[in-house]
């Protein structure tokens, strides 16, 4: 399946409502999820025209370093309790019940190494909000809650040793040396990872990897 059938289907979703529906993108760390789910908003939006559909990333609910160093998660950050997830599932539930006003949307800046306000936004005339994450499958306090706010959940299934090569690159352009870089993905990215694919079967849908380049984000 390449990417136009993926977004007809993830379009399909919203069943021809007046009302947002939410498509979840899960996997884990370096499978590519916000490259897909940055390509399948363009193809809806080039399809079914501007503001169609809108981009909404877990990234963005990363607690902040200060925060981090408060809670002892510094060289844990990444994993699934470094993560605002009851602020996610609010933002998720006014998705829902919100559908009259502008939504802006948090990210997270890799050059800041800090989350970020309102780089994106969902209008109201938005019909398919496309969020992605590692956890969004996960059976546990505050992930189920939102997974229960999707209308579906994708998990992008990518051979690991690719995965592993993008996530030394990242840490090597987010500064880290290459025994830094090699120390943080074996310790703290690759554990996150094992933990998501416990939950692989949770999910809808099955993507293997796709050849995205020049879609979206990697």
């Amino acid at each position: 399946m390449d990417i136009a059938e993926l977004a007809d289907a993830a379009w399909a979703l919203t069943g021809g409502g007046r009302g947002r529906t939410v498509l979840g993108i899960a996997g884990p760390p370096g499978a590519g999820k916000s490259t897909l789910a940055t390509a399948l908003v363009d193809r809806i939006e080039r399809r079914h025209g501007e503001a169609a559909a809108g981009y909404l990333p877990l990234d963005g609910f990363h607690l902040s370093n200060r925060q981090l160093e408060c809670l002892g998660l510094t060289a844990r950050k990444g994993s699934a309790p470094s993560f605002d997830v009851w602020g996610y599932e609010a933002l998720l539930r006014r998705v829902h019940e919100d559908t009259g006003r502008d939504i802006y949307v948090p990210d997270y800046d890799r050059t800041l190494h800090e989350p970020v306000a309102a780089r994106h936004l969902l209008r109201p005339d938005t019909r398919l909000v496309v969020t992605e994450g590692n956890y969004l499958a996960c059976v546990a306090p505050g992930w189920s809650e939102a997974r229960r706010l999707m209308a579906e959940v994708w998990y992008v299934e990518t051979p690991d040793a690719v995965r592993d090569a993008r996530l030394v690159e990242r840490q090597l352009a987010g500064g880290r040396d290459a025994a830094g870089a090699r120390a943080w993905v074996d310790g703290n990215d690759h554990p996150n990872g094992e933990w998501v694919k416990e939950f692989r079967a949770q999910c809808d849908r099955i993507i293997p990897e796709l050849d995205l380049t020049g879609t979206g984000r990697d």
